[in-house]
């Protein structure tokens, strides 16, 4: 029976586990968004939460254990240098998960993890949307003289489109 072993193992030796999990943790601190398989992506973020947390303190200790889990130099400096700067004032969820359907040749649910602070698309305020203005009556009735069958078409389904998102 398995009570109270919450922990995924990912069908690995605990060696080979700590292994994939440093390796895209480096990978995910270098590139900042990586794509793999839900169950990989929700213990990498359990494995990578607290390194960025400790990153904050940028001291002797902290590089050493962080280093110790990582095994990379190069992914430590920019760790406390870069992405420590940008996290600086969130006080946890550094990570997000974003589910992207099923791989094609095993059906296995994939899915992409990424730094928040990364992500310019999510960033972006929505006040940029771009609002639609009415067209005359004019400008209609012109458009229909060049091309009668194909812009009253569009033409009607424009006011409709308009109607529905009023």
């Amino acid at each position: 029976m398995r009570h109270n072993k919450k922990f995924n193992h990912l069908g690995r030796t605990a060696s080979h586990r700590n292994a994939m999990l440093a390796n895209m943790a480096c990978s995910l601190i270098k590139h900042k968004r990586i794509t793999t398989t839900v169950a990989k992506a929700k213990a990498l973020k359990k494995f990578v939460e607290p390194l960025i947390t400790k990153s904050k303190n940028d001291t002797t200790n902290s590089r050493r254990v962080v280093f110790s889990y990582l095994q990379d130099k190069y992914t430590v400096t920019e760790l406390f240098k870069e992405v420590s700067v940008k996290i600086a004032d969130r006080p946890g969820g550094y990570t997000r998960i974003i589910k992207t359907g099923n791989r094609l040749g095993d059906n296995a649910e994939m899915c992409f993890i990424e730094l928040v602070d990364y992500n310019e698309n999510m960033a972006k305020e929505k006040a940029v949307k771009k609002t639609r203005t009415r067209r005359s009556k004019k400008s209609a009735a012109a458009a229909t003289e060049t091309a009668p069958a194909e812009t009253a078409a569009e033409v009607s389904s424009e006011a409709t489109e308009e109607t529905k998102a009023e």
